[in-house]
């Protein structure tokens, strides 16, 4: 199939107060969209309600039946053809998720080319083996293959809008299912219509996808759904209690990846250098509003005078503005209700004992990237996931203050040591409760390929992802085959 690609992507006269169905009609309602960085409104949205919800899930499980008997190789150039619009118009993503949702230029461009791996990782899925043969009584074949599990409902974020999204919709569609998409409608353009019209355009039939921005009622709809076979949830841990306790009530398989307070561990024969720079990607990329982000750097004692010192260094260095200009290296917060979340929590901070580095201002959404020192356990900004610039510096005695520090958390998500000795950090790695562990790096980590979730409040200990898809997206059916009947003896 040849594609003919229009010169734009997302063209505001196709999604202008629309939303996608597998054709683009007006929803229920309306939304603004608005630029975090300038307060101007790019456009509206078309919003869901519950009744479209319901219309879509039953149209969705109506189509799916046929998308799954569809051959797997069509199924694998859907997703290639979706990868490769995406690379057409990659630049053009990315300037939506920079103004959509307030990302700097950099964050933009990895995140639409992750978003395009994660496509081109996907296609491969149909041609893998969907089972085995198992060992049974001579005259009788065995199998137990992998299923489809029909509807696959997708709740995003706001935070990495379009991957967090594509990162389940690709390989659910890719494994036969078809997939009801609710966006966040802070960034409904980037994180859903984008992936409405790669696929449209890529040629998937009408109905398998449906993108329908909504509220939390759009979202308890989803769960409640009798069509609905599975939730995909990314979002905060307050939200995620919820849609897990109503997909239980319903017996729905869950999904939940949700938030963290993730410890970078400095150990005292680090270099420095790289020690601040990891934090400091760690702690400010996407204004620290990032489920695995540097929520507390724990420092070794001998060296965290000398850390601190650096890092407020670097921290005071850091350009705040317009992403859109291109030379910043923060951007705003996503609103002004997440903006005076973050200066309550640094408020809270010094009023138990804490130290204000540097930072702790803002202006309209733009928050200066904070150093927080002298944090104890007992100060609200060592357990409290900020999503925000905020970088909380906590120091420690010995590697085993460090483990029982970053495991004194109800989060389980991502854990970063920083050290020379890999023996030592491998040696600590084993006693810590985490999801991801990345010895030589910082907490922000994700490849595609690999499954990533986390345990506690972080999630419900599945993965999504690489390996893990396979378990997610579909379920096992045992089969067997016999040449007659047999007759039994009652």
């Amino acid at each position: 199939m040849s594609v003919n690609l229009p010169s734009k992507l997302l063209d505001s006269d196709i999604w202008q107060a629309r939303l996608y169905t597998g054709d683009w009609h007006a929803g229920s309602s309306e939304a603004d969209v608005l630029e975090p960085a300038t307060g101007q409104r790019l456009g509206r949205i078309g919003m869901a309600d519950a009744t479209l919800i319901a219309a879509s899930a039953a149209a969705a499980a109506r189509a799916q039946l046929a998308w799954a008997a569809t051959p797997y190789d069509e199924r694998a150039a859907v997703l290639r053809r979706a990868a490769q619009i995406a690379e057409t118009h990659f630049n053009e993503i990315a300037e939506w998720i920079v103004r959509e949702s307030g990302s700097t230029q950099i964050k933009a461009g990895f995140e639409t080319s992750v978003t395009v791996k994660a496509l081109h990782e996907a296609s491969g899925l149909p041609s893998r083996s969907a089972g085995e043969v198992l060992p049974s009584s001579p005259g009788r074949l065995s199998l137990a293959r992998r299923r489809p599990l029909g509807v696959i409902g997708v709740i995003s974020p706001f935070n990495f809008p379009l991957y967090l999204a594509m990162r389940a919709v690709a390989p659910a569609l890719a494994l036969g299912n078809s997939v009801v998409l609710k966006p966040d409608p802070r960034t409904a353009v980037c994180g859903g219509f984008a992936i409405a019209r790669l696929f449209e355009l890529a040629g998937l039939p009408k109905g398998v996808l449906h993108v329908l921005p909504g509220d939390g009622g759009a979202g308890a709809a989803l769960t409640s759904d009798p069509h609905i076979a599975m939730i995909q949830f990314t979002g905060s841990t307050a939200a995620g209690r919820k849609v897990g306790e109503a997909a239980g009530r319903h017996l729905k398989k869950v999904s939940l990846e949700l938030g963290g307070k993730n410890s970078l561990i400095v150990l005292d024969d680090a270099d420095l250098e790289l020690a601040v720079a990891n934090t400091a990607w760690g702690a400010y990329l996407h204004q620290g509003q990032i489920c695995m982000a540097t929520g507390r750097v724990l420092v070794q004692r001998k060296i965290y005078d000398a850390f601190v010192k650096k890092l407020v260094a670097k921290a005071a260095s850091l350009k705040v503005g317009n992403p859109a200009s291109g030379d910043v290296a923060l951007g705003p917060l996503i609103n002004a209700t997440q903006r005076d979340h973050v200066a309550r929590v640094v408020a809270d901070a010094q009023k138990a004992g804490a130290t204000l580095e540097t930072g702790g201002n803002s202006q309209d959404l733009y928050f200066e990237p904070t150093v927080l020192s002298g944090v104890t356990p007992a100060n609200p900004a060592f357990k409290e996931e900020i999503f925000g610039p905020v970088a909380v510096v906590v120091p420690f005695d010995t590697d085993e203050d460090a483990i029982a520090l970053a495991n004194d958390t109800e989060y389980g998500l991502s854990t970063a040591i920083v050290t020379a000795n890999v023996g030592r950090a491998l040696q600590m790695g084993e006693r810590l409760r985490t999801g991801l562990l990345h010895i030589n790096d910082q907490t922000v980590n994700d490849e595609v390929i690999n499954p990533f979730g986390g345990v506690g409040a972080s999630g419900n200990g599945t993965s999504i992802g690489g390996p893990a898809n396979w378990e997610e997206f579909t379920q096992w059916q045992w089969l067997t085959v016999k040449g007659e009947a047999p007759l039994y003896p009652i």
